[in-house]
């Protein structure tokens, strides 16, 4: 961590990385950029699983069990960032850039990052405790906070330092290192980007000190465990799913072949199989009258506008959902030894979900195409499915699951759609 790879510039210029930058740098990455990798580790670590069977029927609350694996993810975090601690001294030391101060880096990771680390485990129970929000849509509602909690200092970015500012900064990442001035008064970065020769000296105690930061930061840590309160509270079993099929999906079409009754003859060996391996994956990226609802929905998007900005991010953000639940439920863990024994390989139906992906996307912009009268969306829209084909793919097989791909291409979506 010499300030030259993910780092903070101000004015355009890297930081002096004396002991105080490195804990601000530290805690700021850690506040920002690496809470969605923490959110993608919880969903998918050991307290992600419900055994329903048990707990349902367990004599203990449930509000015990839901605070338990609260404290659990949260003790595993905070264990991370001490070991990161540790290590930024071991950094702070080998550059020698400033006298020694530990306390200094020490309080300066920890007073950022900590209650955003806390803040995000309580969110992750929260959208755990209600069974509408344990799939996709708690992962959107997830993405969408994490975008607001870097948003928000903005909206109050012409306002000097106070209780109330700070605490529209949820991952406390400004006040550091902006100080007791406004938000908007100092040009800074976090991240990547070009940069000019030179280092600035930051004062990384006027930026801890300043009025209302502190308070803000303890405040921010008692909604974390408020959070977690109400998540133990609302938290429902999963229940057993209902074997009767919905009214609503007694209108929808079957799109899948080979759908048969249990009076039906037995199925004889299919000829062609991968044509049909890739006919297969086609309707099951598709299935479903509601996808083909928001395709057409998307499609007729690429005539309004640029297709890059409006089209294009409408069809990838379908494609997005589509795609990884299918590639959750191709890579799925049980399902190896099963699609062992089908007459096709596993690289055969990968690649025809990658091929199927592509066309999904191509079929999308036929609309913007003909539009513009050249096959320059036709050509972004091939790139652009086959490439989130691809990825979904390739972390759902080494993942086994939907959600890893899901989070992943979530990310690349916004930094497509913000491009």
């Amino acid at each position: 961590m010499d300030g030259s790879t993910i780092h903070i510039a101000l004015e355009d210029h890297l930081l002096v990385m004396d002991w105080g930058a490195v804990g601000l740098t530290l805690g700021v990455v850690v506040s920002t950029m690496l809470l969605p990798v923490g959110f993608l580790y919880l969903r998918s670590s050991v307290t992600r699983r419900r055994p329903w069977q048990v707990e349902d029927v367990a004599p203990a609350p449930r509000a015990t069990m839901v605070l338990g694996h609260f404290l659990a993810d949260g003790v595993v975090l905070l264990g991370a960032l001490a070991v990161a601690t540790v290590a930024g001294c071991v950094l702070a030391w080998r550059m020698g850039q400033g006298p020694v101060a530990v306390p200094l880096l020490v309080g300066a990771t920890w007073v950022i990052a900590a209650s955003s680390l806390l803040c995000m485990v309580a969110v992750r129970h929260l959208l755990n405790a209600a069974p509408i929000t344990r799939g996709a849509l708690g992962d959107v509602a997830a993405f969408l906070c994490w975008i607001a909690m870097l948003s928000l200092p903005v909206a109050v970015g012409h306002r000097p330092s106070s209780f109330p500012v700070n605490m529209r900064d949820p991952a406390g990442y400004t006040r550091p290192i902006v100080g007791n001035a406004p938000v908007l008064a100092r040009e800074f970065s976090i991240g990547g980007g070009p940069v000019r020769s030179g280092r600035v000296a930051l004062d990384t105690n006027r930026g801890l000190a300043a009025d209302g930061f502190l308070l803000s930061r303890l405040a921010w840590l008692g909604i974390a465990l408020a959070v977690a309160l109400l998540a133990s509270a609302i938290d429902r079993p999963m229940g057993i799913a209902s074997t009767r099929e919905r009214a609503w999906h007694r209108w929808q079409p079957r799109l899948r072949f080979g759908v048969r009754k249990a009076s039906d003859l037995p199925a004889t060996r299919v000829r062609a199989p991968w044509v049909w391996q890739g006919i297969d994956q086609f309707l099951l990226i598709g299935q479903g009258g509601g996808f083909l609802v928001l395709a057409i929905a998307a499609a007729l998007l690429g005539l309004v506008g640029a297709y890059r900005h409006i089209g294009s991010p409408a069809a990838l953000l379908l494609l997005v959902f589509a795609l990884s639940a299918q590639a959750g439920r191709n890579e799925g863990r049980g399902l190896a030894a099963l699609a062992a024994t089908t007459p096709t390989s596993a690289s055969y139906r990968r690649a025809a979900f990658v091929v199927a992906g592509t066309i999904w996307s191509l079929l999308m912009a036929v609309p913007a195409t003909l539009r513009a009268g050249s096959f320059e969306p036709l050509l972004l829209a091939g790139g652009v499915g086959a490439t989130t084909a691809f990825l979904a793919m390739a972390v759902a097989a080494f993942t086994g699951s939907a959600f890893a791909p899901r989070m992943l291409l979530l990310f690349g979506w916004y930094a497509y759609f913000a491009t």
